[in-house]
């Protein structure tokens, strides 16, 4: 049986270019689907074995190269895309006419002509640079929302900003908003100045981000990217669930179901693609100037969620809290070359010896710490139950 190919937004079905065909759905003609039999259009559900050929072979579609929006002319495409700030972000000239501007976003993927010789955009144009999601309706749900409540719970919103661009140019607007919402902490430096400092590290809030619009799953549909700011903590949720462990996230090489995306955001400067980005978070909470436990990793059933705390002295952390600090510890120490030991952890969540070494216990009970010298009678180094 030959592969079939369609075309979106039209009851016309072809066989043979595979640039044509439908990229994530069947077509559909007042409510119902169709699929060409011969020189018949027939109801696709009357022929359940090629439904399932056409849905086997949309999932093998990435998210990118699917199409957002078709059948434009070239007026039609320059009005949808921000095309001035991709030749801003990528350090080029901006051509004098229309076609070398066409010529260009074809070339990086965003666009293609189809065989009527008209324009279609690329769900990575349109991701990266719509100037509204909203003209494109699979993805008007996936622009970045920004919450902030006035307390711990969700019952009082203060503020809320939908940033309705691409993502090339709406993560910058993003990150300059929520550091705008975040509070900030005097503090007293060594020459005795007074300087007000983040409360959380600005590195952390900018890797986490990036890594929420990067590693969500296009296919959930109805939900959005999201950062909720609380008086005490911020939650980034996206949607779908990580391809890795959680707890693997420091040691285990990077994987992306959006390869397209993080390549071009690793080019404007966004994110690297090198999967440094949760170490670098993890390293500059271990540094900050004020005292915070490691991100806490949520895997829900449609959704990964990660919670940033705001400073916590070790006597309001949770135990919860104190052992995945503990853990992410080690896994630090290892990366680092080194190793976790009763004395590093006591320095990390500023405690007692005593509290450093049950705080240890804890973590080992959970599986998730090892010794890495077995025959020492005392001074004992520890590394991630996976070193």
């Amino acid at each position: 049986m030959k592969l079939l190919e369609l075309t979106l937004n039209t009851v016309v079905l072809k066989k043979g270019n595979k640039e044509d065909r439908a990229n994530h759905e069947p077509v559909k003609f007042k409510g119902t689907t169709l699929i060409r039999i011969g020189s018949y259009k027939k109801r696709l559900k009357d022929y359940p074995e090629k439904e399932r050929e056409l849905w086997r072979l949309f999932d093998k579609t990435p998210f990118e190269d699917q199409i957002a929006k078709n059948n434009l002319n070239a007026d039609q495409v320059l009005n949808c895309l921000d095309y001035p700030a991709y030749f801003d972000l990528t350090a080029q000239n901006l051509p004098s006419h229309k076609n070398g501007i066409l010529q260009q976003l074809v070339a990086e993927k965003m666009i293609r002509k189809n065989q009527a010789g008209r324009w279609d955009i690329y769900n990575l144009g349109a991701i990266l640079f719509a100037k509204d999601l909203a003209f494109f309706p699979e993805l008007r749900h996936k622009a970045i929302r920004i919450i902030q409540y006035a307390n711990s719970s969700r019952t009082e919103t203060v503020r809320e900003r939908e940033e309705k661009r691409g993502y090339a140019i709406s993560f910058f607007q993003a990150i300059d908003f929520i550091n705008i919402l975040l509070p900030t902490r005097e503090i007293i430096t060594p020459k005795g100045q007074r300087k007000d400092m983040p409360m959380y590290p600005p590195t952390a809030l900018w890797e986490l981000v990036a890594n929420m619009l990067i590693h969500q799953d296009f296919n959930l549909k109805g939900t959005s990217p999201m950062v909720e700011i609380f008086d005490h903590r911020i939650e980034i949720t996206n949607t779908g669930q990580p391809l890795v462990d959680p707890r693997r996230f420091l040691d285990t090489p990077p994987q992306s179901r959006n390869e397209a995306l993080a390549a071009f955001l690793r080019r404007i400067e966004v994110c690297e693609e090198r999967g440094s980005g949760i170490d670098k978070v993890m390293q500059v909470i271990e540094t900050h100037h004020y005292p915070l436990p490691a991100p806490q990793f949520e895997v829900l059933e449609k959704h990964t969620r990660v919670t940033l705390s705001a400073t916590k002295t070790f006597a309001k952390m949770s135990r919860e809290e104190r052992v995945i600090t503990c853990y992410f510890h080690a896994c630090m120490k290892h990366i680092n070359k080194s190793y976790m030991t009763r004395l590093s952890l006591r320095r990390r969540l500023h405690c007692s010896d005593n509290a450093a070494k049950q705080v240890i216990t804890q973590t080992g009970e959970k599986s998730l710490l090892r010794l890495a010298n077995p025959e020492a009678k005392r001074h004992f180094q520890y590394l991630p139950y996976w070193a």
